[in-house]
Order: C-alpha cells, then structure tokens, then sequence
C-alpha cells in the first residue's frame, strides 16, 4: 500500500493524536494541509479502501452524527511495508547496515535493538 500526500496528511492526524477522530477532528487538527476542506471524506474514502484505517465508531456533532476513524497500523508498520512493497526491493541485511549508519543512532537505541533482535529470536 501506498499513500498519497494528502492521505499521509490525514494519517499523520490520527497517528498524532492516538485516538479515533470525526470528519469535523481531521478539519480542526489539519493546520497545514494540501487539500481542501471538502475532499476530507474522499481522502478518508480511499484511506477506508486501501486498509489504512477503519470505522471505529459514531459521533455526534450538533444534531447529525458522523463515523470516526483508527488507524490499522502504526506509522512504523506503514513505513517498514512500503519498503518492501516496490518492485526493486532492498536487501533486508544492506537496509539495516544502512540505518545503522544514520546518524540518529544511538548507544541507547542499539540497546533497544538488540532487545528486540534477542526478542525475535527466541520467538522464531
């Protein structure tokens, strides 16, 4: 799966905000969006179509009612699928020797790493 610009705008909203949102959430937390007001419910339309997100519910706003919105999975979730999901696919070991290298990693980070790589390997 693939998001838009736009889409990622929204699931940056819900992402943000760790709770289920209305219509009328996304336009009042969406200070700098690309798209306009009415093409909220297309863009969240396509995010129910691709999987991204789901119907959490029912709200009521004034005297109509309107669905809220989770999403299906976190951020990180969404960035490790896309990279597989290309047709020129990394190699999983090259891609780790990569991040490794970024300069955001940290003692404590490579910690938590390994914590979680003893995690996976006793769960395999």
């Amino acid at each position: 799966m693939e998001l838009t610009k736009s889409e990622m705008e929204i699931m940056d909203v819900l992402w943000n905000d760790g709770g289920a949102l209305s219509r009328a959430d996304f336009l009042e937390r969406s200070a700098e969006k690309s798209w306009k007001d009415s093409s909220v419910h297309i863009l969240l339309n396509g995010l129910l179509a691709k999987g991204a997100i789901c119907e959490a519910g029912f709200v009521r706003h004034n005297k109509t009612y309107g669905r809220t919105f989770l999403p299906t999975m976190t951020r990180e979730e969404y960035f490790a699928a896309t990279v597989f999901c290309h047709r020129h696919k990394p190699d999983m070991l090259g891609l780790m020797k990569a991040l490794l290298n970024r300069p955001e990693v940290t003692a404590e980070l490579l910690t938590a790493m390994e914590a979680q790589i003893r995690e996976k390997k006793e769960n395999l």
